[in-house]
C-alpha cells in the first residue's frame, strides 16, 4: 500500500556550496552544554562514512552554530555528501570554496562551543518538521530537502522515476501541440500520487 510520507523538511534551504545532496543520513543531536561535564561539538566528523550526509539537530536554534569552516573543508576532502542542519552554520565562504553543500535554517557567526555539545549520535533527530533516522535517504536541490525512510527508499525512488517519465511525456506532448489538460489525462498524471485504494475510488 502506498501512503504519503511526511518527508519535506520545512525551513531547511541551501546556504552554501552546490545545491544538490544525495546520500544516507548520519545523525547527530545536540543539547545545551553540561557545565559540570562539557562535551565536544564536532569530533563525530571522524566517524561519518564517505558518501553519507551529516544530519545535525541543534533544536532549530538560530543563536549558535554547530558547523563551520574547518568542518566544511575536512568533510569535502573526505567525500561526505553534505551537511543538513536543524539550526544555523557559519563560515559559508569556506564551504563555497571547498564546494561543500550546506543546507540549514540560516547562517550566523556565533560558535556553539561552550553553548551546545553532542548529545547523541546515530539516534533519531528532527530536521525542520521531519523525523530522521540514521540510514534514511536525504535528497536536496534548489527547492529544499526531502527525507525518505530507509524501508521505503526503493518504493519511493520507483514512484519518483515513474512520475518523472510521465512529466517528460506531458511536456513533449504539450510542445507538440496537445493541450495540457489532454496530455495530463492521456498520461494519467493526476493518478500518479494516489494510492491504489484512492485510484479505485476515483474510478468507481
Amino acid at each position: 500500500m502506498f501512503t504519503f510520507l511526511p518527508g519535506s523538511a520545512l525551513g531547511i534551504q541551501s546556504i552554501a556550496g552546490p545545491q544538490r545532496i544525495f546520500g544516507t543520513a548520519f545523525t547527530v543531536r545536540f543539547a545545551p552544554v553540561d557545565i559540570a561535564k562539557p562535551g565536544t561539538v564536532g569530533d563525530y566528523l571522524d566517524d561519518i562514512p564517505r558518501g553519507a550526509v551529516a544530519v545535525l539537530d541543534n533544536a532549530g536554534r538560530l543563536d549558535c552554530t554547530v558547523w563551520g569552516g574547518i568542518m566544511s573543508q575536512l568533510a569535502a576532502h573526505r567525500g561526505i555528501a553534505g551537511a543538513v542542519i536543524n539550526g544555523v552554520c557559519r563560515d559559508t565562504a569556506e564551504a563555497d570554496q571547498a564546494g561543500y553543500p550546506l543546507y540549514e535554517a540560516g547562517r550566523f557567526m556565533r560558535t556553539g562551543k561552550d553553548r551546545v555539545q553532542v548529545d547523541a549520535v546515530g539516534e533519531p533527530v528532527i530536521l525542520g518538521d521531519v523525523r530522521v533516522n540514521a540510514g534514511d535517504l536525504v535528497v536536496a536541490d534548489k527547492d529544499g530537502v526531502v527525507v525518505v525512510p530507509a524501508a521505503r527508499i526503493r518504493a519511493v525512488l520507483r514512484r519518483a522515476l515513474a512520475m518523472h517519465a510521465v512529466e517528460r511525456q506531458i511536456v513533449s506532448a504539450g510542445l507538440a501541440g496537445m493541450t495540457l489538460s489532454e496530455a495530463r489525462r492521456q498520461f494519467g498524471y493526476h493518478a500518479l500520487q494516489r494510492s491504489p485504494e484512492q485510484q479505485a475510488a476515483h474510478a468507481g
